[in-house]
């Protein structure tokens, strides 16, 4: 039987080092058990079920995902306790909704209460109870009630509607990808959890239930987690790590499990050369809520005077930025993507290697999942 070399994949290739992986998975699942909240990651950063099935053994709550196709995705695949963390409005997805309730064990975020009351409707007609968590705005200002009062009406709305069971509430403090430094993450995290707890302390004083404390996202995990009265953790990127996560100062080049392999097709100038791997392998991110840190569209490991600039749809754009060696035509380079999630999503099928042989080839269950 031939053994699959990594030098044998043709490119553009999305690669997963499973060593890194399994690092990843475990240190977070450690700090979490250290800090005594419960870890629900979240699935729409890799999509993958060999993925969610690592750190199920590792130790985790339940799943978070942000829309229906993931939900089903990761139901079909055995796991029950489910957080749909994002709104459910409108009849299609209610009665989507409605239909994978009665399958596992569901939550859900809810801001508004046009949405609950929908929700209250369509789940007591079926004579079903759903769990929900009032969302909360610490900061991003997408999705969510402001702290303190707004949030405490807005529960005691859902816990007086049929079908549904308040249990608590939820936060995404994604504007840390934003912060200028680790320590204006470290502030925004704790931020985040000290709002939250905060804001549960007056649903409590109201005679209200909130069991769950639950806050969001890979760089703050590790600080709103340690915040006293916060329950529950729901980062999703650490399983990879990536070039904005290196500018935040939250991972390093060596925690980062996702690469793309690419080859250099052309050199038209010495200042410019261009690989295989364009917006449709790395998508056209620079990085989410404002990240001013990012210089190109990914990193080039073993190439820091070389910036990928530009991206058009198969190409990507490297410029000569410093003195150092440069890659030779048809040479392989390995690029550490500005965000993980994109790419995940951009791609069919992932290469799961350990050094340089190829384990096994995943597929990206829940690829385009985004109904």
């Amino acid at each position: 039987m031939t053994v699959e070399m990594l030098h044998m994949v043709d490119t553009p290739a999305v690669v997963v080092d499973i060593q890194r992986l399994q690092t990843n998975v475990a240190d977070m699942a450690a700090f979490a058990a250290g800090a005594g909240v419960a870890l629900r990651p979240h699935f729409k950063t890799h999509k993958m079920i060999p993925i969610l099935r690592l750190q199920e053994k590792a130790g985790i709550k339940g799943v978070t995902v942000s829309k229906l196709d993931e939900a089903e995705t990761v139901i079909g695949a055995g796991f029950t306790d489910v957080l749909v963390a994002y709104p459910v409005v409108g009849p299609r997805k209610v009665a989507r909704l409605v239909q994978l309730a009665k399958r596992a064990d569901l939550t859900v975020a809810v801001d508004t209460p046009d949405a609950a009351a929908q929700l209250s409707t369509a789940m007591a007609t079926e004579g079903l109870e759903l769990k929900v968590l009032v969302e909360v705005d610490s900061g991003l200002k997408r999705c969510g009630t402001p702290p303190g009062s707004p949030t405490v009406d807005l529960a005691e709305f859902i816990h007086c509607l049929p079908g549904l069971r308040l249990v608590g509430l939820m936060t995404h403090a994604g504007h840390a990808y934003a912060a200028g430094s680790p320590d204006k993450v470290r502030l925004i995290g704790l931020a985040e959890g000290k709002q939250l707890v905060d804001t549960a302390d007056q649903v409590r004083a109201a005679g209200l239930p909130c069991p769950v404390v639950s806050v969001g996202s890979t760089p703050t995990a590790r600080t709103a987690g340690r915040v006293a009265g916060v329950t529950e953790i729901r980062p999703g990127n650490y399983v990879f790590n990536d070039a904005i996560q290196i500018s935040l100062g939250v991972a390093s080049l060596e925690q980062c499990a996702l690469l793309v392999i690419s080859t250099v097709i052309s050199r038209p100038h010495p200042d410019r050369l261009v690989i295989d791997a364009g917006s449709k392998t790395l998508a056209l991110d620079r990085g989410a809520h404002g990240n001013a840190l990012i210089a190109g569209y990914g990193l080039l490991v073993g190439y820091p005077h070389l910036v990928l600039a530009r991206l058009s749809e198969e190409h990507g754009v490297v410029e000569v930025r410093g003195e150092g060696p440069l890659p030779a035509i048809g040479e392989r380079v390995q690029v550490i993507p500005n965000h993980a999630c994109p790419v995940v999503n951009l791609a069919d099928r992932v290469a799961v290697v350990r050094g340089e042989e190829v384990l096994e080839w995943w597929r990206v269950d829940a690829r385009g999942g985004v109904r």
